[in-house]
């Protein structure tokens, strides 16, 4: 818009400068809430307050992890290699038969097997593995351990135990839902006990919602059983999905 010219007569310079008035206070008003905007950004920016809250679900495991193999000793390294493909074949296809889940070879080796007198090395033979690890229920774990070890394995690694990924999610929810909840009431008792009251939150973040890798029990040497032998016993835990939840809250 272009200024107001000066009037070229006084009977209509009233006129003119009534037309032009408004101008003014509108001009004003912007530039009073340019200059008011920042500050009061700044103070709501300064009337936050960050709280951090933690929640835990525990919930029972159902799965067992699993780690086993063949182990052999032998004089040649052909022969050994040879004896440990026919036990490992032998204990996966046992496995497979049984429908475990994640089947998977975790680690084949082969070295020279040495002994050592009077500061000499003497080459005594090769030992060799094949090592894989499966996931089955902890309902069932037991006895597919002791018929692999009839079937051929030599040894037992570990076992872990862990949830089902449906309900490892479902305690990750009910977890955030726990540590959301927990920083809310920080944040109501830190404020009333200044007499001030919780406003909107003006900010999330998440920190971590997750299930720890499932902690292995290192089982010892399977000794040599038969078939009448009772049933290695297996026993689950408790397994914890944590989450961690920071809010900032205006008041």
């Amino acid at each position: 818009m272009k200024p107001c010219a000066s009037p070229a007569r006084p009977s209509t310079s009233l006129s003119l400068w009534r037309h032009c008035l408004p101008i003014v206070p509108v001009t004003i008003g912007l530039m009073g809430l340019l200059l008011t905007s920042p500050a009061l950004a700044q103070e709501r920016l300064l009337r936050t307050l960050t709280v951090t809250g933690e929640g835990i679900e525990r919930i029972p495991t159902t799965l067992a992890q699993v780690q086993l193999g063949v182990e052999v000793q032998g004089e040649t390294a052909t022969g050994v290699q040879q004896e440990v493909a026919r036990r490992a074949d032998a204990v996966v296809a046992f496995l497979r038969s049984q429908n475990v889940d994640k089947l998977a070879t975790t680690g084949v080796n082969l070295n020279p097997r040495y002994s050592y007198e009077n500061n000499r090395q003497e080459l005594q033979g090769y030992v060799g593995s094949n090592i894989v690890s499966f996931q089955v229920p902890i309902a069932q774990a037991g006895q597919i351990l002791d018929r692999a070890v009839q079937t051929g394995a030599t040894r037992i690694d570990s076992i872990g135990f862990t949830a089902t990924d449906s309900a490892v999610t479902a305690a990750q929810q009910q977890a955030l839902r726990a540590a959301t909840q927990d920083a809310q009431r920080q944040a109501d008792v830190v404020l009333s006990t200044l007499n001030l009251t919780r406003q909107e939150v003006v900010g999330i973040q998440i920190n971590h919602a997750e299930a720890p890798i499932p902690r292995p029990v290192f089982m010892p040497a399977p000794a040599a059983m038969k078939m009448e032998d009772a049933i290695t016993p297996i026993a689950g835990r408790e397994q914890e999905v944590k989450a961690s939840v920071t809010l900032q809250v205006r008041y």
